[in-house]
This record gives structure tokens, sequence and C-alpha cells, in this order.
């Protein structure tokens, strides 16, 4: 269970496999070729200083593995933090902290202990040189850079290390090597077992530290230990959890002000006016309504909507305007806070005068695979800048519009396709539930309209999944044919595709019932109707927004639910199942040792685009919290509770289940971010869209304020307004009931004149007042809500006042060490 080399003295740093297996006649020649290959390499890593230690395949569990151990000497280590600009600590800092939180004490149970939280004090930094070492807190070299340092100057080397010449081009570098297979894998090593501490002479276990402390689940309400994870994982995997963190915590806030308008619709549902008349046996009951489909459908009483009504008023109430210009102003204040947190964190992690790594700016293997193509460097006057030519640019760049193009056009398809089950099996629905008495209890609860609504929102969310699965592959397929040229653009490429395809995917339905279902009806006798086949759909009496709920309800908890069966669940029995498997295979073998390396070596990669995955999710949650929150208040509170789900399932999986990653630096969520504010600026769009014309506020506010006549209750009779007469002789032979019944009139949602009226059937004057409404609020709301986001962006600084003057006394601090360093220097040499 050594972390060491044989000696027990030299740390393992870095581990590479691989495997000499013949399964073909034919693969002789690449085993040979890969023999050379990995010859060449290791040779290069000795000639750079490292140190390596074979383990042969007969010592390994599996009989035909072999591990390369890596070691970093100290001279490799200081070489490479100076040529990496790394920072390191030189006096501990005198600045004091931050003002402690009044509200420390009620606090307290879910702070950490200091010596978790904060493994190590606060010091003054600066970049690392070689020939001022005595300046640098230097008790022992074996423990002054961390781990995650290590790991990242022993890949900054791997990643450069040639391995031979192919076609007259030097070929180097890790990647390249595991693409073609001659090594299976390279990872750091964990410091040690999740569920035991390091015994000396091994160094502090934090893998266990951070296991025992933020994986397990029993901890969720206690704080993230950010600095344990930066220090062991690297900045970039840091700053997504402290993301995570903050989003949760806002989340918080927002959750608590939607449970309480949800709370409020629950207690005003008995008193709400509109949904006592459709209930009203008198009046609901003696409204005869128009079929909602042709010839098979017949006419229906309004009371048969009585429980939807009740539940539409849960979330289309009076606190729904409040929630949508709240919600507005929440996530204002979420982005604003987040840069001044990110400013914050920028200092603390010393990160202030951050620059791209090189290593993001490295080609890729496959962009110079492909590349034969050379132009003169700008920089280095030197022609070996690999470019790809402008005709192959133009092929590529088509190419991928077209299947962007395509598998979006795909997704709408399916959509459509959802849209014409709902509208060719409404009437199934209707025909079957009005035929059987044995359906009376259920038809009480679930009506027609209910029962279509609730079947197509599962039927698109399996869509959205068999939808998802495919297109992560081929948007990866995609991507890699374009050729990026570099990780980070190969990975903004990616980003954008994924996002595209993700928003379409997920919120495309839920937009078609927020902004189109029953929008474009017509009327009885002149219905509007998709592909001259199928009529379009109609909303509830009481309303779209139910039916939106619904949709957005299915969705966003069956993705909550689906992602942790996926990331938790599934994983778990997994591991359950391989580590079975592993103690039995040991007890086969009992004479090998199951090693470090080989524990390791069996775990999960986390993939360079590990933390894509985990971003995406969360920026696709973000869009249903804020995109669509009008019609349900409840949203931030299930992403609450995900969220805190999520931050223990991702912090066991990183923990117990996949390799240790590659430390790499971050001062920010990159083009997230920028995601992030296009969506917020969307928003408050969507939001004073779906309360003006999805929602019934709008004509309840005119009718209560221009056409009402009863003084004591303003909002009696509203449901009688709100309906139109038709009669039923002006029914064309496509859309009459094959029943003929002795009815004169029935009655549809919207305001048109009555069938004696001069211009029947067309809008009346209360239509375009409705209307009138409806464009005003939308125009007060965007201006009300975008001027209070303006001010509050201008009021809150994006780098708070205290950070900026522990940046200046740092600053200035470490210039007068260094000149005081020098100082003495050169008096010591005179």
């Amino acid at each position: 269970d050594s972390i060491f080399f044989r000696d027990g003295v030299r740390q393992i740093d870095f581990v590479l496999s691989y495997v000499d297996d013949i399964k073909k006649e034919g693969d002789i020649k690449c085993l040979v070729l890969s023999q050379e290959r990995r010859r060449e390499f290791e040779i290069n890593l000795r000639k750079t200083g490292l140190e390596l230690e074979t383990e042969d395949k007969r010592d390994s569990e599996d009989g035909k593995t072999y591990f390369v151990k890596i070691h970093a000497p100290w001279e490799v280590l200081i070489t490479y933090a100076e040529v990496l600009g790394m920072k390191m600590p030189i006096r501990e800092s005198d600045i004091p902290p931050p003002d402690a939180n009044p509200f420390s004490c009620v606090l307290g149970p879910l702070k950490l202990k200091k010596a978790v939280k904060h493994p190590h004090p606060e010091y003054f930094t600066a970049q690392f040189t070689r020939h001022r070492q005595e300046l640098f807190l230097i008790e022992d070299e074996s423990t002054f850079f961390p781990t995650s340092a290590r790991n990242r100057i022993v890949y900054y080397i791997l990643s450069r290390c040639p391995f031979g010449t192919e076609e007259g081009k030097k070929r180097f570098g890790i990647e390249r090597l595991l693409n073609s297979k001659t090594y299976s894998s390279a990872f750091p090593l964990h410091d040690g077992q999740y569920w035991k501490p390091s015994e000396p002479p091994s160094p502090v276990n934090e893998r266990y530290i951070l296991h025992k402390n933020w994986a397990r689940f029993s901890y969720f309400y206690k704080e993230q230990p950010l600095n344990l994870i930066r220090r062991y994982y690297g900045e970039k995997i840091g700053i997504y959890f402290v993301f995570l963190g903050f989003y949760t915590e806002m989340l918080s806030y927002a959750a608590v002000v939607g449970l309480a308008c949800f709370i409020y619709g629950l207690l005003s549902m008995e008193g709400d006016s509109s949904s006592r008349e459709i209930c009203d046996p008198e009046i609901g009951g003696q409204i005869l309504m128009c079929p909602l489909c042709d010839q098979l459908c017949d006419y229906w009483r309004l009371n048969t909507t009585c429980l939807a009504s009740k539940f539409s008023h849960l979330f289309d109430n009076e606190s729904t305007v409040f929630f949508a210009i709240f919600m507005g102003i929440w996530v204002t204040l979420f982005l604003e806070f987040w840069k001044q947190r990110q400013a914050k964190l920028e200092y603390e992690w010393d990160m202030v005068d951050f620059e791209e790594e090189q290593q993001q700016l490295q080609l890729r293997p496959e962009f110079e695979a492909m590349c034969k193509h050379r132009k003169l460097n700008a920089v280095t006057k030197r022609e070996s800048e690999l470019i790809i030519t402008i005709c192959a640019l133009i092929c590529i760049r088509n190419f991928h519009c077209m299947s962007v193009f395509f598998w979006m056009s795909l997704v709408i398809a399916c959509m459509v396709a959802v849209i014409v089950y709902r509208l060719s099996v409404y009437a199934t629905f209707a025909t079957v539930m009005e035929s059987e008495a044995t359906l009376e209890p259920v038809r009480s609860i679930l009506t027609p309209q209910l029962t279509t609504s609730l079947t197509g929102s599962c039927l698109n969310f399996i869509v959205i999944l068999i939808l998802n699965f495919f297109y992560e592959k081929i948007s990866a397929w995609i991507t890699k044919m374009e050729i990026p040229r570099t990780y980070q653009e190969y990975e903004s490429s990616l980003t954008l595709k994924m996002f595209l395809f993700q928003f379409v995917n997920y919120y495309s339905s839920i937009f078609y019932v927020a902004f189109f279902k029953g929008k474009i009806v017509g009327y009885p006798g002149k219905y509007t109707y998709m592909f001259n086949i199928w009529r379009s759909e109609e909303c509830d009496p009481a309303g779209c927004l139910i039916e939106l709920t619904t949709q957005l309800t299915i969705i966003m908890f069956g993705k909550q639910i689906f992602g942790n069966v996926k990331e938790a669940i599934y994983p778990y029995f997994v591991g359950l199942a391989l580590n079975w498997w592993r103690r039995r295979k040991t007890r086969t073998n009992s004479e090998k040792l199951y090693s470090r390396w080989e524990q390791d070596h069996d775990l999960e990669s986390f993939g360079n685009l590990g933390l894509f995955y985990e971003y995406l999710e969360t920026v696709i949650q973000f869009g249903f919290v804020t995109l669509f929150v009008a019609s349900f208040p409840l949203a931030p509170l299930l992403a609450l509770l995900n969220n805190i789900i999520e931050i223990r399932v991702d912090a066991w999986k990183l923990t117990t289940q996949y390799r240790r990653p590659v430390a790499s630096k971050a001062h920010s969520i990159g083009v997230w971010q920028d995601i992030l504010y296009g969506m917020a600026v969307l928003s408050v769009a969507t939001n004073a869209f779906i309360v003006a014309f999805t929602s019934d506020i709008i004509p309840r506010l005119v009718y209560f304020y221009a056409y009402s006549t009863n003084a004591t209750d303003p909002l009696k009779g509203y449901i009688n307004n709100s309906l139109s007469v038709f009669l039923i002789a002006d029914f064309t032979n496509r859309t009459a009931p094959a029943e003929k019944r002795g009815i004169l009139t029935c009655r549809y949602r919207d305001y048109r004149y009555p069938p004696e009226h001069e211009s029947k059937y067309s809008p009346n004057m209360q239509f375009w007042h409705v209307l009138a409404a409806k464009m005003t609020f939308i125009i007060v709301m965007e201006h009300v809500v975008f001027l209070v986001k303006f001010l509050l962006a201008w009021m809150i600084p994006d780098v708070p006042k205290d950070v900026v003057e522990r940046i200046k006394r740092e600053k200035l601090m470490t210039v007068k060490i260094l000149h005081d360093f020098e100082l003495n220097k050169l008096k010591e040499n005179l």
C-alpha cells in the first residue's frame, strides 16, 4: 500500500501503464513500434531529470500490465516551478482576516474545523526562482511542493517529452502516446486510501481528510473545505465546487421566497372566485363548452375541470407577478455577487496575475497529424506554425454547420411528433373516459386534457434522454472532425454545440406550451389545423399555466432523478460489484499484492471533459430555475435539494471512484459565465411573456378594473365574461360532433362577439383591451427589472474594496521582502 519507490524514500508522482499483448499475428508490427516509442520516451524522460521505476507484469495482479512509476526529484521540481511561474510562500501574511460574520454563533454547526477548512496559514507569495531559494519558506524539501503541484510539473514534462521522429517531424507528448495505445493510462497517484489515514513516513493523507469531511452525505449541511480541495485537486476543480456551493447558497433564498408564494397559493385556493365559479354546479355546471376535438368529442360541462382550476390557482395567482420580478432581481444579485466571490477567490488562491497556462495552448495531437502545411510564426520568425488550408477550413465549417442544423432540426421534429401525439390521442382519451362508467372516479381527477398533458410530457422526457445519449457522442465526433487547434478550442467548440443542442432539446417543448399552445387555435367553425389534419390544442378554461407547470415539473424533476441515478446509484452498485470481483481475484492470486498504483489504475478516468458535463448540467438547471420560474415557484427548491445531493455525490465520486485528475489552474468558470449572463437577460423576457400570455393574471386584472359590476366581489362573473358564445348551427361538417343533440349554443375561451352581433365571432373590444394590457405589462416589467439590474450592477463593484486593499498590501509587502532579500544578499557578497 506504499506511495513510494521500492526504497521507501522517493515518492511516486505519476504512473504510466501499458500492456504488451499480441491478440493477432498482424499486431507484432504495432507491438514493436510501441516498444520502440516507449523506450525512446522513457530515455528522454530520464534526460529531463525524472526518475523511473518499472514494475514487471508478473508482479501485477492481472499478470499482464506493466507499471512505470515516476518521481520528480528536487532539482526538477524547482526548475519547472520557475518555468511554470508557480507562486510559493515567502512569509506568513500579516493581513488580518476579514471581520467575523455577526451570525457566526448561529452558523457554528455549519462550519468545519479550522484545521480542515484552513489546513495551512495565509502567506505572502512570490514566483519561485531557483537563485532565491533562501527567500522561500522551505522547511522540508519533500513537502514544500504540494502533491498537486508535483503532478502538474510532471505532467508538463510528460506533455512535451519527445519519443521519436516520423515523416521528418518530431513527435512528442503523452497524449499522443495514449491515443496510439502505446500507453494505456497515465495518472497521478492518490495520497492514500480514502477510508483510513496514512501512517508515517507517508505524508498527510489529504484524500482521507476530504472523504471524511466532504464526501459523506451526512455532512450535507456543512460548508466545503475549499482550500483543501484546491490544494489536492488544483484550482480548476476547486473553482467548480466554489461555484456550485455559491449557487446552492443563493438558491436557498430563492427557494424560501418560492415556497412562500406556493404556500400563499395553497392558503388562498379555497377563496379563489374563478375556481369557485367553475366548481359551482349552478355556474360551471350549467355552462356547456364546445367540443375539444372534431367529430369524436362531445360537448362538456365546465365544472369537469374543477380540480384542474384549483391546482392552477396554486401557481397562477397574485404572487406570480411578484415572484417573476423577484427572480429577475435575484439572478442579477447572483451574478454580481459571484463576480465578487470570484475576485476574492483570485486573491486567496494567488490567481490575480494568472495567465493562460501553456498546456492549455498546446497543440492537440490530432491537429498535428492532420495538418501538413506550415507558416511563418510572427513571434519566433520560424516556419513552425501548423495551419489548415482555407479550402479545408471552409469544408470543415460547412460540415459543422450542416451537422448542427440537422440535429437541431431532428430535435424540433421530435417535438412536433410529440405535439402530433397529443393532438391524436386527445380524442381517444376523451372518448374512452366518457364511455367507460368505471372511470368516473378517475375522471374527477384526470381530465382528458390533463391526461394528454401528463402522457405527452413523459413521452417528451423519454425522447429528450434518447436524443441526449446520441448527441453526446455525435457532438464529440463532429468537434473532432473540425480538427480544433488546441484543447481549449476543442472544449469551447464542444461547449457551444452541446449547450445549443441541450437548450433546444430540454426547453423547446416548454417554450411551445408557454408561448404557442392555445394562442393560434381559432374559434369553433374556423379552427386552425396543423398540416391541415390535426386541430391546434386549446388551453384549459383555467389557463395554460397548469400545463406549463406540469411539463416543467416532469422534465426538471425527471432529469434530476435520472442524473442522480446515473451519477451515484449506478456507480455505487457497479463499484460494489467490481470490489467484490477484485477481492475474489486477490484470494485466488494471494501471492500477488494489490498495489496502490493498481488500485488507482482500476478506478475510472476523470478525463479532460469531466468538469464540462458537470458545468453543462448546472447551467441547464439554471435555465429551468430562471427562464420559466414564473410558472413554477418551487423550481428553486427542487434545484436546491438536488444541488445539496450533487455536491456530495461529486465529492464522493472524485475521492472514491475516479483516478486523481492532473491539477490545473483556472481563475474563473470561463465561457459558462457568459452563457449564464445571456440566460439571465433572456429570463426577464420569458417570465414577462409567461405572466402576460400564459398566466390568467392580466385578463383578471382587466376585468377587475374595467368590466366588473360587483362592488363586493369584483371578480364575480369573470368566468362567464371570459367565455364567448357560439351558435351550433354554424359548425361545419368537419368540426361538428357526430352525435346530434338538441343544443343551440356552446361556449369557448376567447373574447369575441356573439352570433347575433353584426361582427359575429370577430374580436370584441375587451380582446383589444386585454391585449393592450398584456403588452403594457411586458414593457413595464422588462423596463423595471432591467433598470434595477443595471442599478445593482453599477452599485455592486466587481472587486470588493477590502480585496483591492489586500491585493495592494500583498504587492507592496512582496516588493519590500524581495528588496530586503536582494539588499542583504548584496551586503553578504561585499
